[in-house]
């Protein structure tokens, strides 16, 4: 019988069992979306090959159990089919972890399915010194918790009030959560320092008194596993899709660059030095 190579089959989404001679496989989801044709042909797949069930994981993944490693090639084709492919797992970029965004929330400030989408395109199965995650969340909100990530983005409004649209009913103030808004000599005005860009002044206005453009919140080296760590936010808000993966870019070859093996983002800033990071994450954020 042929050598089984375990660490190939694990970096295809090949994970072995307990169970000898059989394996859990994991699809590769982008931004938490499967179409229905996506659904059925998982279903079939576990059915016919598996236990007739799926596990959904903690990072809006599909794992199909109790597929036999004389089926694997089989199982691949099938789910080709119905336009599934496996994901990834061991050392490389995971899955790209996303809410709903703004295309179905009414909080949502960013397209969160685009962001998921392209960094996937991007990043998704690129082999470094050890996991790296992405999440994307559309709002304050946090409903994808994005500072679990060791690279997580949040969705955000650049604001501004409109003064002639005002007809000042003090709505967007009592909307405002951090008490970054207050009148004064007839006008709103904005305390920068406390605004987090949440933008429920611009969802809460009657007269569109408030504007706001999508931006970005990019934290970075967040853990949520045998060590927990918030991601840390220190860059200003990012106001373009260009800016953003320009950030993007320089963070993750930050980490290809320099890492041990085994070593998560978080403690190679650690070891490197945070003043570093910071100092090529500003070159980047101002091109």
């Amino acid at each position: 019988m042929a050598q089984i190579d375990y660490a190939a089959l694990k970096k295809g989404g090949f994970m072995r069992q307990k169970q000898k001679g059989y394996f859990s496989l994991r699809l590769q989801v982008v931004g938490g979306d499967l179409t229905a044709e996506n659904i059925r042909k998982v279903a079939e797949v576990a059915e016919k090959y598996g236990h007739g069930y799926v596990h959904l994981t903690s990072r809006q993944g599909v794992e199909i159990p109790f597929i036999r490693f004389e089926d694997i090639e089989e199982v691949k084709a099938e789910l080709a089919k119905g336009g599934c492919k496996p994901g990834v797992c061991g050392p490389r970029v995971r899955t790209v972890t996303a809410c709903q965004g703004n295309r179905v929330c009414p909080s949502g400030n960013i397209d969160t399915l685009k962001v998921a989408q392209e960094l996937d395109e991007r990043y998704f199965g690129r082999e470094l010194p050890h996991k790296f995650k992405f999440g994307v969340t559309g709002c304050q909100n946090n409903c994808l918790k994005a500072e679990e990530n060791d690279l997580g983005i949040k969705g955000a409004l650049d604001v501004n009030w409109v003064e002639d649209k005002c007809i000042h009913c003090g709505v967007c103030e009592k909307a405002c959560r951090t008490g970054a808004l207050s009148e004064k000599d007839g006008k709103i005005v904005l305390d920068a320092d406390k605004c987090n860009y949440c933008g429920r002044c611009v969802k809460s206005c009657p007269t569109d008194a408030w504007e706001g453009e999508s931006a970005y919140l990019v934290s970075f080296g967040g853990l949520f596993g045998n060590t927990i760590n918030k991601g840390d936010t220190f860059l200003p808000l990012i106001k373009s899709e260009e800016q953003l993966y320009r950030v993007t870019d320089a963070a993750i070859q930050f980490f290809a660059d320099h890492a041990k093996a085994g070593e998560r983002f978080k403690f190679t800033l650690d070891r490197v030095g945070w003043d570093e990071f910071k100092k090529v994450m500003e070159e980047a954020y101002h091109g």
